[in-house]
């Protein structure tokens, strides 16, 4: 069986005002509350049986939250920022649609994931890269270890930092145009 919906202006604006909300309440907590708060929402959901496209929108809820904590990519503060304040819905306590009803209990979070994911797209993008950068370039380990380990510590920090600029010059070429995304669609 197939359901699908559409959310148009109108829709979005009322999620974007739920989502002004949570960022302001989570203004008062530490970055570290809201990871957490992201992280319980992905434990409490492990168990649970949910709709295959929530667990989809999960995978990406785990990816914003690597973001912020990868000690090799080093998100810098005003970037980290955009990151904390796009999951700072899901540190909330209470949600739109209670997580315990069967079938729906996930839908908010999983349409609030999709918002963020759009409004973080070259972040993600970004930081993708750089992990498949990191990953086709891991050290050799043998005699000269060392000399490998900081050889690959200069890769990453010259492609974190080419992928990070890259990364702000889109969003703002994305902002200058207008940063308009076709209309919200979940399936």
């Amino acid at each position: 069986m197939r359901v699908s919906f559409e959310l148009h202006d109108d829709d979005l604006k009322h999620f974007r005002l739920i989502m002004l909300e949570a960022r302001k309440s989570a203004a008062r907590s530490s970055p570290e509350e809201i990871v957490t708060g992201a992280r319980e929402l992905l434990a409490n959901v492990g168990s649970k049986n949910v709709p295959q496209f929530v667990r989809e929108r999960l995978q990406s809820l785990e990816l914003l939250i690597d973001i912020l904590v990868d000690h090799e990519w080093r998100l810098p503060e005003k970037d980290a920022g955009r990151v904390l304040n796009a999951l700072a819905y899901f540190c909330e306590p209470e949600d739109l649609i209670p997580d315990h009803i069967p079938g729906l209990g996930f839908l908010d979070d999983a349409i609030m994931i999709e918002l963020v994911v759009r409004e973080l797209r070259h972040e993600i993008d970004a930081y993708r890269d750089f992990c498949d950068f990191r990953t086709t370039h891991k050290p050799n380990r043998g005699v000269k270890a060392k000399t490998t380990d900081l050889t690959r510590d200069k890769w990453l920090e010259t492609r974190r930092k080419e992928l990070q600029c890259r990364m702000r010059r889109r969003r703002k070429r994305a902002t200058d145009r207008g940063g308009r995304t076709p209309p919200f669609r979940l399936l």
